[in-house]
């Protein structure tokens, strides 16, 4: 199979490397890709966003399947947009149409969704243009600490989360008038704050099967002990010490299934990856949004667990034939550190060159997937506010972890800047 991933992030990295090694594989293409993704494939100069370009690409190389990476492509129609091409029928696009993408694109789909079909999630309103007053009256109900989001895209950063009233009656107004998150903010999300522990879980489904991928637990906030402003994400381990069992059935059964089943009965159809938020609350399972693709940076670590063979699995949900596949999943541990730039998640500098260790210096459980990355000439440089993934795995949680900062000190530039604290689970 020819293969074109589209992003250019740490997950389209990891998509690629896990791909690299299927015996179905015939030619693999990044748009754009990154400084690492070069490694396993070729580096084309596409814009995700692109339809036509990406459509015109993929009938001169004859791709047989698309992997969409980011959201904005979907949340855009790109499925939907070869669905309708001319004589590309056989081309799979791992993702769902524009509508299914909606429990992504738009926190208020995805929450009615979730009280339509009964899956468990915090109390919550929706709030949109002319309704300040309406949305100031519900948040007085709430109490502290206050959760306001932005129902739109907003890149992991349009939540906000308060113990000062003032700061959060703030948010509301701004989001709505669209003074803070453009477009994406002005239909709110204001909802109850559930204390627990968060957990990343992923399933692929072809809109009727179903399986899992390991969970993982991200670390959102820029500085130590879950302080700052959100991010993108930090950092991950997988797996998580508080999934237990019994936590996992309660799971299977009160969100993926009634999801599916949800999804089903709506009739948008969906073949591709689907990410739960998960905050476990006195040991019960409430959602708190849904992705419709890989997370990041949890996919780096999710697929170095992974022992099936990624191309065939995305090739029997694209075919309706994921019944017939198991998924294999290593007993091992893993953990990734992210990487930044300084000033992240504000403003920061792009085009600081790095020095970064040869394969050779890494050990057999380190691997180091690029981000924000392109190539200068015959260096790397920085292009991104999350720079790089450093993986390490290991039989045990803490063993692996220590295996990703020992590769995070490897890697040199000005202003490196990254969490100490990825593991820790208080």
């Amino acid at each position: 199979m020819r293969v074109l991933i589209l992003g250019s992030g740490g997950r389209e990295h990891a998509i690629g490397w896990k791909v690299s090694s299927s015996s179905l594989l015939e030619g693999l293409f990044f748009g754009p890709g990154n400084a690492g993704t070069a490694e396993f494939g070729q580096n084309v100069d596409l814009d995700p966003m692109d339809f036509k370009g990406v459509e015109a690409f993929v009938r001169e190389q004859d791709i047989h399947m698309i992997v969409v990476g980011p959201e904005a492509p979907l949340a855009a129609g790109i499925v939907d947009h070869f669905v309708k091409a001319k004589d590309l029928g056989h081309v799979a696009v791992i993702g769902p149409g524009k509508e299914g993408a909606q429990l992504e694109s738009s926190k208020k789909f995805a929450k009615d969704f979730m009280k339509r079909h009964r899956i468990p999630t915090a109390k919550f309103a929706t709030f949109g243009k002319g309704q300040i007053r309406d949305a100031v009256a519900f948040l007085k109900t709430m109490k502290a600490p206050y959760v306001v989001k932005a129902s739109g895209l907003a890149a992991g950063k349009g939540v906000i989360v308060t113990e000062d009233y003032a700061e959060a009656e703030k948010a509301v107004k701004d989001m709505i008038k669209g003074k803070a998150f453009g477009g994406a903010g002005k239909e709110v999300v204001i909802e109850e704050f559930l204390k627990g522990v968060e957990v990343s879980m992923f399933a692929v489904t072809d809109g009727d099967a179903w399986r899992l991928l390991p969970s993982a637990m991200d670390y959102k906030r820029i500085g130590e002990g879950n302080t700052g402003p959100n991010t993108g994400g930090m950092g991950a381990i997988s797996p998580v010490p508080h999934v237990t069992p019994e936590f996992m059935e309660k799971v299977k059964n009160q969100v993926v299934i009634p999801t599916i089943r949800g999804i089903q009965r709506d009739g948008f159809g969906y073949k591709g990856f689907l990410f739960f938020g998960l905050m476990k609350v006195q040991g019960d399972p409430y959602v708190i949004e849904y992705n419709c693709r890989l997370g990041d940076p949890e996919t780096q670590i999710i697929l170095s667990l992974l022992e099936t063979d990624l191309l065939h699995l995305m090739d029997g949900l694209s075919n309706g034939l994921l019944s017939e596949i198991d998924v294999a999943l290593s007993p091992r541990a893993a953990a990734t550190v992210t990487v930044a730039s300084a000033g992240y998640p504000g403003a920061y500098d792009k085009g600081v060159p790095m020095a970064l260790p040869a394969p050779k210096d890494l050990d057999a459980d380190q691997r180091l997937f690029h981000a924000g990355t392109r190539q200068d000439g015959g260096r790397v440089v920085t292009s991104g506010g999350r720079v790089l993934a450093c993986i390490g795995m290991d039989a045990e949680l803490e063993k692996a972890v220590q295996k990703a900062y020992d590769l995070v000190d490897k890697v040199e530039f000005e202003g490196k800047t990254f969490r100490t604290d990825i593991g820790s689970v208080g």
